[in-house]
C-alpha cells in the first residue's frame, strides 16, 4: 500500500532489485492481478508474503464468507498472517461494547477455519479516532483480550507505531504480547502534523512526524520480535510521487532508523 501506484509485478522486481525479502500484500490489488497468479509471481521472484491485509469488519452483516475468503487468499499467497481490522459501530449504533462483543464473536468464529488453513489471525488495534467507522478496538491491551481464548500461534497481534504510539500502556502491552507469544506483526508509519483531511492518508514517511521510531524498534525487539518489519503508509503525497521514488526512499530511511 505504501507504493500501491506500483503494478505487483513493478513491485516485486524492484523489491527483489533493493533487496527487499518480503512484501506485505493487500487484498484490492492481489484480486486484480488473480491471487494464484500473484502468489506465482513473488514466489517465483523469491519474496515471501509477510502479511495480508486484510480482513474483519465483524461489526458488518454478512462477513463470514468475505473473511473465510481472505483467509484462503492468505494460504495461497504462502503467508501465515491475515491482518484484522475489526470493524466500527454498527450503522446506527451508539453501543460499543456491544460492537467490541461482536468482534470477539466474530474472531471466535473464523479462528477454527483459519488453523485449518495455517493462517494465524493478527488482530490490529487502531487510533481511537477510527473507533466509530473502522475499528472498535483501539489498544493493544484490548487486543491481546480478544486474542487470549485462543492459542498465541493462532490469533496475536500487530503493534503499528501509527495507531499506539500515543498509549502510555502500549510498552507494557507490547512486552506482553511478546511473553504470550502473540506479537504476529510489526509495522512503522509516521504521525504528521497537522493531520490532513479525513485523517486516513496521515501517515507519514519514517523521519518525517513526531513517533520515536528508534525506540519503538527497540521495544518490539525487546519483546522478542524477529519477524519482519512492515512499512505501510497511506500519504495522498507520497502516492502522487513516482513509485519507485517513493520506495527507493522509503528503504534507505528504514535502513537509517536500523542503524540508529
Amino acid at each position: 500500500m505504501t507504493v500501491k501506484q506500483l503494478s505487483l509485478p513493478d513491485l516485486v522486481a524492484h523489491c527483489v532489485r533493493l533487496g527487499i525479502r518480503g512484501v506485505g500484500l493487500w487484498r484490492e490489488p492481489v484480486r486484480a492481478y488473480g491471487v494464484e497468479a500473484a502468489a506465482a509471481l513473488v514466489r517465483d521472484a523469491g519474496l515471501t508474503v509477510t502479511s495480508l491485509c486484510r480482513g474483519g469488519f465483524f461489526t458488518a452483516d454478512g462477513r463470514e464468507a468475505d473473511n473465510r475468503a481472505a483467509v484462503d487468499e492468505a494460504a495461497a499467497l504462502g503467508t501465515d498472517t491475515l491482518v484484522l481490522v475489526s470493524g466500527g459501530l454498527p450503522a446506527g449504533s451508539r453501543d460499543l461494547p456491544a460492537a467490541r462483543a461482536r468482534i470477539a464473536d466474530g474472531i471466535a468464529a473464523l479462528a477454527p477455519y483459519a488453523a485449518r488453513r495455517g493462517v494465524r489471525l493478527a488482530i490490529e488495534p487502531l487510533h481511537p479516532m477510527y473507533t466509530a467507522d473502522r475499528c472498535a478496538v483501539s489498544t493493544l491491551d484490548q487486543a491481546l483480550d480478544l486474542a487470549a481464548p485462543f492459542p498465541a500461534e493462532q490469533v496475536g497481534v500487530v503493534v503499528d507505531t501509527y495507531h499506539v504510539w500515543w498509549d502510555d500502556r502500549a510498552p507494557a502491552a507490547v512486552a506482553r504480547a511478546g511473553a504470550e507469544g502473540r506479537l504476529h506483526s510489526f509495522q512503522l508509519a509516521d504521525w504528521t502534523v497537522p493531520l490532513p483531511a479525513g485523517v486516513l492518508t496521515g501517515r507519514g514517511q519514517l523521519g518525517h512526524g513526531v513517533i520515536d521510531l528508534a525506540a519503538w524498534c527497540d521495544l518490539v525487539e525487546a519483546a522478542g520480535h524477529t519477524g519482519p518489519v512492515e512499512v505501510e503508509l497511506f500519504n495522498d503525497d507520497l502516492w502522487a510521487r513516482d513509485g519507485v521514488e517513493v520506495l527507493e526512499e522509503t528503504l534507505k530511511r528504514f535502513e537509517a532508523l536500523a542503524d540508529s
